[in-house]
C-alpha cells in the first residue's frame, strides 16, 4: 500500500519498528531520516560485506551521529563489528540499547583481552541481552570484560555463546563458572562447552551443579560440545562403535544430572549435547519431568537410556512420560528402539516437532506407528543418519501425517537397506511382544487398541521397503501442507530419484534446502555422470526460495592433478538445470578447497546462475571474480546481490579475495542503473 499511496507511505515509514540496511557503506551519509520509530536495527549486511563500517570514513564520529539521528529509538542492534572501533563510535550514540548481536567472521584484532566489549559495556548500562553466536573472539574475552563491568553482567538475562562454526574449542569449565557467577539473573544461556574429559577444563558433574546454583532462574539452557556443532553434526560420529556409542564417556553421572535438573525448576527449553556418552539417564529425565513442569522443548545428544528398558513388571519411564512436551530431538542415542519410540509417542501426546539422528535401532515400523499416534499434532519432522531409515523408508513411515506435515528433513540415501525386510520382521515381532508387556495399560485404552491394529497392518506391508531393490514402490500421495523441505546428500549422488521415492507431489512447497557433503577428489569426473538433477524440482510449482549449500564439498579449486576434476566441473554438475526453476531467492555456498582456503564462484557456476531469469535476491557465500559478477546484470528482475564470506576465517584483505571493495562499488552501481520491470 505504501508504494502506491502517499498517506500509507508516510504512516508506514513513521511506524515501522524493524529495519535491515542493505545499502553501501559509502552512502551511509544519505540514510533517510523518516524511520524515527525503528527500535530493531540490523547493520550486519551492509556492502561490501564484512568491510569496516565506520573506519573507512574520514569522519567516523560524524557518521555515527548521523545514524543515531536517523534512528533515535534503537534498543536492539545487530552489527558487523570487525574491529573494536565500530562500537567505540556507535555505542555512545545509542545508550538505551538492551539487545546487541555482534557478528564477525574475520580474525580477532590484536587488542587487549576483553577490549571488544569495553565500549559497549561502558556506554550501554541497560543491556540485558548479548548474542555472540556469530562473533569470533577468544573465550577469555567475555569473562575479563564481566570482571571489569560487574553491573552489566548482573543485569543480563540472555546470553548466547553458542558458537558452532569452528571459531573456538568451546568454553572451559572455569570460564563458564566465571560467566554464570557474574550473571546470576540469566534466564537464557546458550554456550559451546568442552565435555571431553581428556581436555583440561572439561564440563562434568561439578560444573553442571555450579551452573544451576549460579543461575537458578534459567528458563532456556543450551549446552553443547563443540564437536557436536560441526557442519556435519547430523551425521553419525565416525568414532562411534557399531552399536552407536562414542569411544569415551562424559563425566556426567545420573545422580548429578538429576540434581542438576532439580535445581532448575523454571526450565522451558533444554538442550544437552555432550558429544560423549551420557548413560542411564531415564531416572534423571523423570526427575526433570517432575521438577520442571514448564518444559516444552528438549534436545538430547549422545544421551543413552532415555527410556527405561521395557520390562513385564514395570511401565514405560523416562522421556515417555512427558505429556507437556511439544518439541523433542534425539541424537545418537544408541539404545533407542522401536518400542521406546512408540512409548514416547503415547506419552508425549502433544509433540509438534520431532527430530531423530543417528539412532540405528529404530525402523520404519516404529517410526510409522510413532507418526500414526501423533498424526493430529506432528507437523515438523527431521530424520537423518539412521541405519534402517533410508529415504524411501523414511517417507513411507511418515505416510500417516503426509497431509499434515509442514516441514521435513530427510537424507538422500537411495540404496536399499541391506537385509531390511528380514530385520524389519524380526524387530516388528520384538516390538509387538514388548508392547504387550511394557505396561502401556497406564495410557488410554483407545490408543492401545489402535496400536495393535496398526502393527497388524504394518506386518502385511513390511515388504514395501524390501532388501533386494530400491523400494521405489511408494504411492504418490500428495504432501498437502509441506512448505519446507531439507535434504542431505553425499557428493556424487543424484537428486533425480527424489520423485520416485515419494516426494513427487508437493503443491505448496515454497522453500528447499540442499546440503552436499563429501570429498570430490575421491569421485570420478562429473563429465562421466548424469547431471545432479535440479530439473526434478520443476514439478514444485510454488518453489521460490532455495538454500544450495556445497560448502562442505571439498575439491581442487585450482589446477587439479591428472585424472581428477577441479571444482568448476563439479559446480557445472550441481547447478545444471537451475535455470528451469522459478526461483525468487537463492543462497548458494560454492564448494571449497581446504588446502588453499578458497571458496570461489567458478565461470560455469556464474554462467548457469545468470540464466535464472526470475531471481530477485542472490547471495553468494564465498568470493567471486568481478567479471563473473557482471553476468548477473543480465537477470532482469534482480534487485539484491551480495557476496558474503561468512565462514571462518574470512579473507582479511583485498589480496585474498577476488572481489575488491572497488569491484563491489562498480557492480552495485551497474545494478542500480538498470531498469527493474516491477
Amino acid at each position: 500500500m505504501s508504494l502506491v499511496c502517499l498517506k500509507w507511505c508516510k504512516l508506514e515509514r513513521s511506524t515501522r519498528k524493524s529495519l535491515a540496511l542493505r545499502g553501501n557503506i559509502r552512502d551511509l551519509n544519505q540514510v533517510p531520516v523518516c524511520f524515527q520509530a525503528i527500535n530493531n536495527l540490523d547493520l550486519s549486511c551492509l556492502s561490501p560485506w564484512g568491510h569496516p563500517l565506520l573506519e573507512s570514513s574520514s569522519n567516523p564520529s560524524l557518521l555515527a551521529k548521523l545514524l543515531s539521528h536517523a534512528f533515535p529509538s534503537v534498543v536492539s542492534l545487530t552489527i558487523y563489528a570487525r574491529s573494536p572501533l565500530t562500537l567505540h563510535f556507535l555505542a555512545p550514540e545509542w545508550p538505551k540499547l538492551s539487545h546487541v548481536k555482534l557478528v564477525r567472521w574475520h580474525q580477532r584484532f590484536n587488542a587487549p583481552i576483553g577490549y571488544d566489549f569495553f565500549a559497549l559495556f561502558e556506554h550501554c548500562p541497560s543491556l540485558s541481552s548479548i548474542d555472540l553466536s556469530h562473533f569470533y573472539c577468544w573465550t577469555e574475552d567475555l569473562p575479563t570484560a564481566f570482571e571489569l563491568y560487574p553491573s552489566i553482567a548482573a543485569s543480563l538475562s540472555h546470553l548466547n555463546l553458542l558458537v558452532g562454526h569452528s571459531f573456538t574449542e568451546g568454553y572451559k569449565s572455569h570460564e563458564l563458572l566465571s560467566i554464570t557467577s557474574a550473571c546470576p539473573n540469566l534466564s537464557q544461556l546458550l554456550a559451546t562447552c568442552v565435555f571431553d574429559h581428556r581436555f583440561l577444563g572439561f564440563v562434568g558433574d561439578e560444573t553442571l551443579l555450579s551452573i544451576a546454583s549460579n543461575c537458578p532462574r534459567l528458563s532456556l539452557l543450551h549446552l553443547a560440545d563443540s564437536t557436536a556443532l560441526s557442519s556435519n553434526s547430523s551425521r553419525a560420529d565416525p568414532n562411534n562403535n557399531d552399536e552407536g556409542y562414542a569411544s569415551e564417556d562424559a563425566r556426567i553421572s545420573p545422580t548429578a544430572l538429576g540434581d542438576f535438573f532439580e535445581s532448575l525448576p523454571l526450565l522451558e527449553e533444554l538442550v544437552l549435547d555432550a558429544g560423549n556418552n551420557v548413560r542411564d539417564t531415564w531416572p534423571a529425565l523423570e526427575l526433570l519431568n517432575a521438577k520442571c513442569p514448564r518444559l516444552k522443548s528438549l534436545k538430547l545428544g549422545q544421551v543413552h537410556g532415555i527410556c527405561r528398558e521395557i520390562d513385564s513388571s514395570m511401565p514405560a519411564a523416562g522421556v515417555a512420560l512427558w505429556k507437556g512436551l511439544e518439541s523433542l530431538s534425539i541424537k545418537n542415542s544408541a539404545d533407542l528402539t522401536d518400542s521406546a519410540l512408540i512409548a514416547i509417542s503415547l506419552g508425549c501426546s502433544n509433540l509438534t516437532k520431532f527430530e531423530v539422528q543417528g539412532c540405528n535401532k529404530i525402523t520404519k515400523m516404529g517410526m510409522q506407528i510413532f507418526a500414526r499416534v501423533l498424526e493430529k499434532t506432528l507437523v515438523d519432522v527431521r530424520i537423518s543418519s539412521c541405519k534402517y531409515l533410508n529415504t524411501v523408508c523414511s517417507l513411507q513411515a511418515l505416510e500417516p501425517i503426509r497431509d499434515r506435515i509442514q516441514r521435513l528433513h530427510v537424507d538422500c540415501v537411495w540404496e536399499s537397506v541391506e537385509q531390511y525386510s528380514q530385520d524389519h520382521e524380526i524387530r516388528g515381532e520384538s516390538s509387538s511382544s514388548s508392547h504387550e508387556a511394557c505396561g502401556f495399560k497406564d495410557f488410554q485404552t483407545e490408543k492401545r487398541i489402535m496400536m495393535s491394529e496398526e502393527e497388524a497392518s504394518l506386518k502385511k506391508k513390511a515388504k514395501c521397503c524390501d532388501g533386494s531393490g530400491n523400494g521405489f514402490s511408494s504411492c504418490s500421495d500428495t504432501w498437502t501442507k509441506l512448505k519446507y523441505l531439507s535434504l542431505w546428500i553425499a557428493v556424487g549422488e543424484l537428486l533425480n530419484p527424489i520423485r520416485l521415492a515419494g516426494l513427487e507431489n508437493c503443491p505448496i512447497l515454497e522453500e528447499i534446502q540442499i546440503k552436499v557433503v563429501g570429498d570430490c577428489r575421491n569421485q570420478q569426473k562429473p563429465v562421466f555422470m548424469a547431471e545432479f538433477g535440479l530439473n526434478s524440482l520443476v514439478n514444485y510449482p510454488q518453489l521460490s526460495r532455495m538454500h544450495f549449500d556445497c560448502g562442505d564439498a571439498i575439491g581442487f579449486a585450482l589446477t587439479a592433478p591428472r585424472g581428477y576434476a577441479d571444482l568448476s566441473l563439479w559446480e557445472r554438475f550441481y547447478l545444471n538445470g537451475i535455470e528451469n526453476l522459478n526461483l525468487k531467492e537463492l543462497n548458494y555456498w560454492p564448494p571449497q578447497d581446504m588446502d588453499v582456503h578458497q571458496r570461489s564462484l567458478s565461470l560455469p557456476a556464474a554462467g548457469l546462475l545468470s540464466q535464472c531469469r526470475s531471481l530477485r535476491k542472490l547471495f553468494i557465500h564465498g568470493t567471486a571474480n568481478e567479471h563473473f559478477m557482471s553476468f548477473f546484470l543480465k537477470i532482469p528482475t534482480l534487485r539484491d546481490v551480495q557476496l558474503r564470506e561468512d565462514y571462518y576465517p574470512a579473507p582479511e584483505n583485498d589480496t585474498t579475495s577476488e572481489m575488491r571493495v572497488d569491484s563491489c562499488y562498480r557492480f552495485q552501481d551497474a545494478l542500480n542503473r538498470r531498469h527493474i520491470p516491477d
